[in-house]
């Protein structure tokens, strides 16, 4: 049975930002010692402790997502989290909230479908010129105008920041559409609607996107009523993260979520916490720090191995490494973006900073299982802690790797307890 793949890790590797991969090929998670690692069951004592209240605390959930229908199974989210925000016009109580937003650690800046929208919002300019912007993810682009927005994220508020609109009926310019990628443009193609990017950087694109000469394929545009023009982007322009560009509470994030039996489950429960030692729902308590390289990367080592472009993601469905060769298993005959072991496989590797080649770092477990026996003998679950696939070259620790640990994500520049990001934390 086919199961929705991630699709939404940004891709930005010749940029300074968070290269993310997809869940077309996507990833999971470390082991700090106290927790055992996903897939392999829980034990008394082992759960993270997860904020249930707080003006700091955005609910999420992992489930079938908002494009599912019973009659269509194949429209199942498999490692989706999900969440709710409001957005308001700036400065006025003409709001909407809109939920089913996949909460991704692997882009940056909040972005809701048209079809998802119904507040009107003004444009956000540039000498007057609407704005327009391509978002490139590993196997897919998003394309559409940027509005201003205040967005309040459980009880705080980032106030007059730019979001992207994805329009499917907008005219794409060919340095856009031209990558060879498809649009994921509706709640079909993306079954979400739409993307809370809170990654490890300040902005979406960074000093690349500044130059008068974009990098290519183009990211920003201005768009008067004759056509678009790609653009330069000052810092200050591009789409923000909308946690950097709360009143406080500012810093990073936490995210919280239960640990997974085996088998999956129907639904998982957690909560993205904004702030890290900022408040005492917040406080450090990781013992393990990976700084981030510009790129978002860290390195990890398997089989003896050492992978630089290594990514914690949580809008990727599943751990993506090395190639079915290499692990003498098989590439599952249906869902293809999966591993089909005949037997459960426990792996480990070790998770350390990009200039690491060795044994030196944390070692972190997981385990793959079998994606069409577990999601043919379970076809309603939607959370499953052992799926993995081929990585392409990088190693993408998706949501499994966020199940039953408290990881903190420390935002580029911002000072914290545990020194400034950014890093991972856990």
């Amino acid at each position: 049975m086919p199961v929705r793949a991630s699709a939404l890790v940004l891709f930005l590797a010749s940029l300074v930002g968070l290269a993310c991969s997809e869940n077309d090929s996507t990833p999971p998670w470390p082991d700090d010692g106290r927790l055992l690692p996903p897939g392999l069951g829980s034990s008394p004592g082992t759960e993270p402790s997860i904020a249930s209240s707080g003006v700091n605390v955005l609910p999420i959930v992992v489930n079938a997502g908002p494009a599912y229908q019973a009659t269509n199974p194949s429209s199942l989210y498999v490692n989706g989290a999900f969440a709710s925000v409001t957005v308001c016009a700036p400065g006025t109580s003409d709001c909407q909230t809109i939920d089913g937003l996949l909460v991704d650690t692997g882009s940056v800046g909040l972005r809701i479908l048209s079809s998802a929208l119904t507040v009107s919002l003004a444009d956000a300019t540039s000498n007057g010129i609407p704005l327009s912007e391509c978002t490139l993810f590993l196997t897919n682009y998003t394309y559409g105008p940027l509005k201003l927005a205040d967005v309040t994220m459980a009880g705080e508020t980032a106030a007059n920041i730019e979001i992207q609109v994805i329009d499917a009926t907008a005219s794409v310019p060919s340095s856009c559409s031209g990558s060879g990628l498809p649009a994921n443009d509706t709640l079909a193609t993306l079954a979400a609607n739409g993307i809370l990017g809170i990654g490890p950087f300040l902005q979406d694109c960074g000093e690349s996107c500044v130059s008068d000469a974009p990098a290519s394929p183009a990211f920003y545009y201005t768009c008067p009523s004759a056509g678009c023009q790609d653009v330069g982007m000052s810092l200050a322009q591009q789409l923000p993260n909308p946690v950097a560009s709360l009143a406080g509470d500012n810093n990073g994030i936490v995210i919280e979520l239960p640990e997974v039996p085996a088998a999956g489950a129907a639904t998982l429960s957690g909560a993205v916490v904004f702030g890290i030692g900022t408040r005492a729902n917040n406080a450090f308590s990781g013992s393990t720090v990976l700084p981030l390289d510009s790129a978002g990367n860290f390195a990890t080592v398997f089989q003896n191995v050492p992978t630089s472009s290594s990514f914690a993601d949580t809008g990727s469905d599943g751990i993506f490494f090395a190639d079915a060769s290499s692990l003498g298993i098989s590439v599952c005959p249906d869902m293809t973006s999966f591993y089909c072991p005949s037997t459960t496989q426990n792996y480990t590797a070790v998770l350390g900073s990009t200039g690491s080649t060795g044994s030196t770092g944390t070692s972190v477990k997981f385990s793959i299982a079998n994606a069409d026996d577990l999601i043919t003998q379970n076809p309603t679950y939607a959370a499953y802690g052992n799926l993995g696939g081929p990585g392409g070259g990088s190693f993408d620790w998706g949501l499994p790797f966020f199940y039953g640990r408290r990881v903190f994500v420390a935002l580029a520049e911002q000072a914290t307890p545990a020194g400034p990001g950014p890093y991972l934390g856990f």
